[in-house]
């Protein structure tokens, strides 16, 4: 949808090829036995330029979104706030962490920006976390989710340089970058329809449910192609596929009494099986539902859905006390979710004369996240409407 606005606006006349009923590829909304739910808890931040500056040129509105300073927190363990001070102030007033480590924090940062947060080699997460002395409890309380909020991998898996690459954009740049953006409307409606909209005021087409199995015959049929299919679809259109691994989110919804609701519209908790849990009820007037997310690979993958929702209730339960019994829940398997990102150049397709890549995946320096989405997407078009000479 980013690389048909791209194109729309420019005066191109599009075609969508879209094989869901709903647009928005793998952050969009899904009817599940009557309850209109997104098919994961997605977040944004304050960096994602590419993003709301498409959201924009679409007409979504300002109030779609909830922005709030960087705030991390867990039900009475840790709480981290960049305020005025940046993120050395934010690190060092953090509560729930030894001074020691606190401090160790600051100096780690500090190190890194020194570097422009870039390894000449790269490492694991892990690697350059135990070379750079980051304590037990930062790294359990902050770097570790950070890791996998952003790259949807485990840190003994992640790419340290496409981890820093994040720090960059968001911890390491003004403060309105690090802010937490947090949908207000459903996926679908967040940008994927405005988008469609746009494109058919534009003179372009929109086909839902409309696979794509042929490559060849597409080629044929319009001038320019863009391919903007899961990773693991690219095998059915493209010969020499580049293999992937993959790296699972799961999002249980469970519907509490409309008088349930978090202190904060994002909380962690971060020993057991749900990493963060949502106020639906703040965030999309959805009162009394919690969104529990369990992002990359982990226990939840051998477990059965019933049981995931009976555990993720009971954390709550006991981070949160006095929920009742939820009256009804979801659990929202994306198993292919994300590319694993892991150390190293990431594998592309390779070139096709007429044909470009847009996807998540695609994008050479920044983890599979809705920004990358819509970075390629506008960089495909850009590649149809000025071709390198």
């Amino acid at each position: 949808m980013a690389a048909a606005v791209s194109l729309a606006e420019r005066g191109v006349q599009v075609t969508v090829l879209e094989s869901a009923a709903v647009p928005g590829g793998r952050a969009r909304r899904v009817e599940s036995q009557g309850h209109a739910l997104d098919n994961g808890q997605h977040i944004l931040i304050g960096a994602y330029r590419a993003l709301y500056e498409l959201m924009r040129t679409v007409g979504v509105a300002v109030n779609a979104v909830l922005r709030l300073p960087l705030e991390v927190r867990y039900a009475g363990r840790f709480h981290l706030r960049r305020g005025a001070f940046g993120l050395a102030g934010a690190l060092l007033t953090a509560r729930g962490m030894p001074l020691a480590e606190r401090l160790g924090a600051a100096r780690f940062v500090a190190r890194l920006r020194r570097t422009r947060l870039r390894l000449a080699t790269d490492m694991s997460v892990s690697e350059l976390l135990a070379q750079e002395g980051q304590g037990a409890r930062i790294a359990h309380y902050l770097w570790h989710p950070l890791c996998v909020s952003a790259l949807n991998t485990p840190p003994q898996l992640a790419s340290a340089n496409v981890f820093l690459a994040v720090l960059r954009d968001t911890l390491g740049a003004g403060a309105a970058a690090s802010d937490l953006v947090l949908p207000r409307v459903d996926l679908s409606r967040l940008f994927p329809e405005p988008a469609a909209d746009f494109v058919r005021a534009h003179g372009g087409e929109l086909r839902l449910q409309s696979p794509v199995k042929d490559l060849g015959a597409l080629r044929q049929s319009y001038d320019q192609v863009i391919i903007a299919v899961a990773p693991h679809q690219l095998k059915t259109l493209i010969a020499d596929a580049p293999e992937y691994s993959y790296q699972p989110i799961y999002t249980c919804y469970l519907q509490y009494a409309d008088s349930v609701r978090l202190p904060f519209p994002m909380l962690g908790l971060a020993d057991g099986l749900v990493q963060w849990v949502f106020d639906r009820g703040t965030l999309l007037g959805e009162q009394g539902r919690l969104a529990c997310v369990i992002s990359a690979q982990g226990d939840q993958q051998q477990m059965a859905l019933e049981e995931i929702a009976e555990r993720c209730h009971r954390e709550l339960a006991t981070a949160l006390g006095g929920l009742g019994r939820p009256q009804w829940w979801r659990v929202i398997a994306e198993k292919r979710a994300t590319i694993t990102c892991s150390p190293g150049p990431k594998p592309l397709p390779s070139a096709i004369p007429g044909v470009q890549f847009a996807g998540d995946y695609t994008d050479p320096d920044y983890p599979p996240t809705l920004e990358a989405a819509v970075r390629s997407g506008v960089r495909a078009a850009s590649s149809i409407l000025e071709p390198a000479r």
